[in-house]
């Protein structure tokens, strides 16, 4: 009987393990800048246009493959660059975040994809 209970159990957890989608996310505000611009929101000189964001993903295989996440990262906040459409006007993104997800099937396959997000603004003055 012990050994019939120990095999149904290892058949429970091994299918549990091997068919469930996990998941874990993590957000990462963005306070790096890599220009020297210094932007100060001290007054009411500015409007909020719109939220602007861009995605980026790689899938794993026995945990190979795929980029790491600082490169996952910079891709998507490129991403977001070029959907904010900078040129012509004074304007800037602000309170920049990015959103990691890391979601894992069958224990041998995953994909981790990174969400960055931003306000778009446009100085008045």
């Amino acid at each position: 009987m012990t050994k019939k209970w120990l095999l149904q159990s290892f058949i429970i957890v091994i299918s549990f393990a091997m068919f469930s989608c996990r998941g874990l996310n993590s957000l990462y505000p963005i306070n790096t800048n890599n220009t020297s611009t210094e932007v100060l929101l001290t007054k009411k000189n500015y409007k909020v246009i719109k939220r602007v964001s861009g995605e980026a993903s790689a899938t794993y295989i026995l945990g190979v493959g795929g980029l790491s996440n600082k490169h996952l990262i910079e891709k998507a906040k490129n991403m977001m660059y070029d959907n904010a459409k900078l040129e012509g006007g004074a304007k800037a993104i602000i309170n920049v975040s990015a959103e990691v997800h890391n979601g894992i099937w069958i224990l041998i396959y995953s994909r981790r994809s990174v969400h960055v997000s931003g306000y778009l603004i446009e100085f008045t003055e």
